[in-house]
């Protein structure tokens, strides 16, 4: 089947709305995209049918079981794990990251070093900082390079040492769009015998991830970045998945991925996942593997992803007093997703993100946790920045009908 944004769109309730009689225009998916109908159907069918929880002798708690299987197959198929037992689930990224810290912090030792970035949001720094000041443990936070908001590899490198425990990396940046090479830290990383920790919460919706590729010890992400509910997905690496003492219930299991889950999971926003999965795969071939489709559908995202981007950059680069943070070539739009940061001179991002709010034009304004970044870049107490990004669903008449409202505050060249 092929892929067109015309394709796509009947299917998001959303889109379609009128907010007093005017249409809606969603540019703020980093934080959150809009779901599609089968999702959404998904959800209320598993609520209205069988809610329940696990180890019931009766037909709701067994389709629940069943749900919990189906939910890490589809994990394992969009992260490309060995096995679905790699596979956990939890509230939401941040939460699995607190937990998970708790349990990789345990035998660090004073004086052990961590390295987190500037470029992440500070799920994936604040949780490892807190984690390594109860142990005593020095925490170093890699650069970015100022000019195109990517990482600084060549400090990353004279920061990790034998003394290097854990290496946190984001994927993408939430805030630029930059992509990082995370493969390249995996393997400095691993010659130092330190673990990795992926926050990929922003790169999942934009390019499919691999992790056996990649050889990271864990990866995190969020459905709710990718049209499906609230729920957050961790992979974990078959050589940590035992060895690893979690917190948890005494009495709870103590084998495979259940033994990381505390308590009960949303089994709806579960239901809601796997059909998120199969919704994002609808673009390959019917007859081959899900991750088989799922490989052929992001190939037709990127692609349409990369012509909004080219788009976008085109028409930023018709005004002279508007700032990108992050990278501006079209040659190099492989290098990042499309999420852009601006500054427009002399006007703060609160007031240009109301007056699109007004015109129910949907962005954000700020620095949305990704504190370093924005300290580094010197707008973290000056209003942050302007954040517009761009999913699948999003059109190129869209972007046209942003810069006709942004039209106000910006000066042609």
């Amino acid at each position: 089947m092929l892929f067109t944004p015309n394709a796509v769109r009947p299917a998001f309730p959303a889109l379609h709305q009128t907010v007093n009689n005017k249409p809606v225009y969603f540019f703020d998916g980093p934080g959150g995209s809009q779901v599609p109908q089968p999702v959404l159907d998904a959800m209320v069918g598993y609520l209205g049918h069988y809610n329940s929880n696990l180890g019931g002798s009766f037909f709701s708690s067994s389709v629940t079981v069943s749900l919990m299987q189906e939910a890490r197959i589809s994990a394992q198929a969009l992260l490309g794990a060995a096995s679905p037992n790699n596979i956990i689930f939890g509230a939401n990224m941040t939460s699995l990251t607190f937990q998970l810290s708790r349990a990789i912090s345990r035998d660090w030792q004073a004086d052990d070093e961590v390295i987190v970035t500037a470029l992440d949001h500070y799920s994936n720094v604040s949780s490892w900082q807190q984690a390594a000041e109860d142990k005593g443990v020095i925490v170093h936070q890699v650069r970015v390079n100022e000019d195109d908001c990517t990482l600084d590899y060549d400090h990353f490198e004279s920061l990790l040492s034998d003394k290097t425990r854990l290496v946190a990396v984001t994927y993408a940046s939430n805030t630029t769009g930059s992509l990082v090479d995370v493969k390249r830290l995996i393997n400095a990383a691993h010659a130092v015998n330190a673990q990795v920790y992926v926050d990929a919460v922003h790169y999942t919706p934009h390019g499919l991830v691999d992790v056996q590729d990649l050889g990271c010890d864990f990866l995190v992400c969020s459905a709710y970045k990718f049209f499906g509910p609230h729920v957050g997905i961790a992979y974990i690496a078959l050589q940590w998945l035992q060895t690893l003492q979690p917190y948890k219930v005494e009495p709870a299991t103590d084998e495979g991925p259940g033994r990381f889950e505390t308590g009960t999971q949303s089994f709806e926003a579960l239901a809601g996942f796997v059909a998120a999965v199969d919704y994002l795969a609808q673009w390959g071939d019917q007859d081959a593997s899900l991750r088989q489709r799922l490989l052929a559908s992001f190939v037709q995202y990127q692609e349409h992803e990369k012509a909004l981007s080219h788009h976008f950059l085109s028409k930023l680069a018709e005004f002279d007093n508007v700032s990108l943070y992050g990278i501006n070539s079209p040659n190099r739009l492989s290098e990042r997703t499309p999420t852009f940061a601006i500054r427009i001179d002399d006007v703060m991002p609160s007031d240009v993100a109301a007056h699109l709010g007004e015109n129910n034009m949907c962005v954000w304004n700020g620095h949305f946790y990704a504190q370093g970044l924005c300290k580094q870049l010197g707008v973290m107490d000056n209003g942050g920045v302007i954040r517009i990004g761009l999913m699948y669903y999003n059109t190129i008449d869209e972007i046209d009908s942003l810069f006709t409202e942004l039209a106000p505050f910006l000066i042609k060249k």
